[in-house]
């Protein structure tokens, strides 16, 4: 592993390169070092700082705790860790390639690397500095809006079809919705999460001049 490329995507230089390496690491390729652990610490971290970066402005509790939601989940922390790399430096056992979760989660187990390398402060440092906390919606309803443009057009509402593609321990869900003869799909480790992507993504495909 080139630890170079990695700190130079992820933006940080580690004192303990096995921490990196670790939280590179799948199960697949590691039974015994790998990143699942710091996955889990890292969940913890990443909704402390979001919290932390939310707190203030001045929204109830019900509404902060789906606002968190919305920069926390699969959905929103796939597109971050792409855009890091973090899915071309994971280190997968031969064959894994049906791991969905592996994605977002790296970036979880990274951000726990770094708070135990660092502290709190480097690790605070690494969210504020990936996660665009102005990109996500916070209240936009995809599956209702796309009903109301179809209804709009004399279309008739949209079915959503959901399978679970995960496990028990790692749930994950493929949505798809036909608009038009044409399917449109999203993934997320919560089925409702899956269909609004996939509203959003025929919102993007079928209708993108109706997007706000």
């Amino acid at each position: 592993m080139e630890f170079s490329v990695a700190e130079s995507r992820i933006g940080y230089c580690f004192k303990d390169k096995d921490l990196l390496e670790r939280a590179l690491t799948l199960p697949s390729a590691n039974i015994g070092k790998n990143n699942q652990t710091l996955e889990f610490f890292g969940d913890s971290i990443l909704e402390f700082l979001v919290s932390e970066h939310i707190f203030a402005n001045g929204r109830d509790e019900g509404e902060l705790t789906e606002l968190r939601k919305l920069y926390v989940s699969d959905s929103a922390l796939r597109p971050v860790s792409e855009q890091l790399g973090l899915d071309k430096l994971l280190i997968r056992g031969a064959g894994d390639t049906a791991n969905k979760k592996a994605v977002p989660s790296a970036y979880e187990a990274v951000l726990a690397a770094i708070y135990l390398d660092g502290g709190m402060e480097e690790a605070r440092k690494f969210v504020l500095r990936t996660i665009n906390f102005n990109v996500v919606r916070r209240d936009r309803n995809y599956k209702g809006d796309l009903q109301e443009r179809l209804q709009a057009i004399g279309m008739t509402p949209p079915e959503y079809i959901s399978e679970s593609t995960g496990t028990p321990s790692s749930p994950y869900f493929r949505a798809r919705v036909m608009v038009n003869g044409k399917y449109y799909f999203g993934e997320a480790s919560k089925k409702q999460e899956a269909e609004q992507l996939a509203a959003r993504s025929a919102l993007d495909g079928f209708l993108p001049s109706k997007r706000k």
